[in-house]
């Protein structure tokens, strides 16, 4: 049972279909893995179905249709190339298959996820996600790993997947939807029984404090893709 959650206004922003695709990922994952915001979120469709059922019908003209099936008929279309068949389902693959379902169609299935050191117990992938406002990144923590104390340029949401971490302000496990903005600093630490996997959803990249600071934060960037 997950412990921390989106908000009430990021799930009804879920729910009326108009959250960023990105913020949607962590969110709808979360609600796969979390009974008591799955019942928040039936609740809201049911509110907004209801609302959608009170709105007056706009009219319009009575030879619309008409006129669309003549257009159709009378207008020279180009043909349509033969394309491939598309699958909506993604190929179940043993690296994901105990992931959440949105989560899986991140992770392609006719390659191998390109790893990156950031540093002796922290690596992380970036994954494509079809947006350029935020990156979206699987990142790794070796069991009692430290992650270097850092704030945020921007707003940064992560979920956690397998195993655990902890900072000043709780402890997280599987399902846990953790949000921070700038000016929140905290220094994550993984379990010491487990490698800690999160999927994190960065708006500008993270700030280092102190010295370490000073030194990379220059060379940081993010890379939406």
């Amino acid at each position: 049972m997950a412990n921390f959650h989106p908000t009430d206004n990021a799930l009804a922003e879920f729910s009326a279909g108009s959250l960023d695709w990105a913020l949607s990922i962590p969110v709808s994952a979360h609600i796969e893995l979390c009974p008591e915001c799955k019942q928040k979120i039936a609740e809201y469709n049911t509110v907004g179905g209801s609302v959608l059922q009170q709105v007056n019908p706009i009219s319009i003209k009575e030879n619309s249709f008409e006129q669309l099936m003549t257009r159709i008929k009378t207008e020279k279309l180009e043909p349509i190339s033969p394309c491939d068949e598309v699958h909506n389902e993604h190929p179940l693959d043993e690296r994901t298959r105990h992931l959440p379902k949105v989560i899986q169609k991140l992770v392609p299935t006719d390659k191998p996820l390109k790893w990156s050191s950031l540093s002796p117990k922290l690596k992380s992938v970036i994954l494509t996600s079809g947006q350029k406002k935020y990156e979206v990144r699987f990142h790794k923590i070796k069991s009692g790993g430290k992650i270097a104390e850092h704030d945020h340029t921007g707003l940064e949401v992560t979920l956690v997947l397998e195993g655990s971490f902890s900072d000043a302000n709780g402890n997280y496990a599987p399902g846990d939807y953790i949000e921070k903005k700038p000016g929140e600093v905290h220094k994550p630490i993984a379990a010491q029984n487990q490698d800690c996997l999160c999927l994190s959803i960065l708006e500008g990249p993270v700030k280092f404090t102190g010295l370490i600071g000073k030194i990379v934060n220059p060379f940081l960037s993010i890379s939406p893709q």
